[in-house]
């Protein structure tokens, strides 16, 4: 019902700024709590952001101040903005979409999410 496709992905040098977006199409955007992982060669996925269309959003202890996540209704599509980037940013970084608890979404819990883009890859060199 949903279909997520993330872009924006590449080479970036550390100290560098990118944004990812995700194209949203399927079902009504704003009913969906829409979040951002990221997974690291040989490490679990981990929580980046997560937002609903209500104006509630949250972070990863790991990108806090550094990452902006927003939506853009109109565009269908959500975005992930990363600043001051470190090799250890580097990661294949996930879209995903969830409808049945608002609340644990918000918070980054993965089972909460059941629709995933295909993976957009940040390279972060040193």
């Amino acid at each position: 019902q949903v279909q997520l496709v993330e872009s924006g992905g590449g080479l970036v040098q550390a100290g560098d700024s990118l944004r990812l977006s995700c194209a949203v199409s399927g079902r009504t955007f704003s009913a969906y709590v829409m979040g951002w992982f990221r997974q690291a060669p040989g490490k679990e996925r981990e929580f980046v952001a997560a937002t609903w269309s209500g104006g509630s959003s949250y972070y990863g202890d790991s990108v806090k101040g550094r990452s902006t996540i927003s939506t853009d209704s109109a565009k269908n599509t959500v975005y992930l903005q990363m600043d001051s980037l470190k090799p250890e940013d580097t990661a294949v970084y996930y879209c995903a979409a969830a409808s049945r608890s608002v609340w644990l979404a918000l918070r980054g819990v993965q089972d909460a999410y059941e629709y995933w883009g295909q993976g957009t890859q940040v390279t972060v060199s040193s």
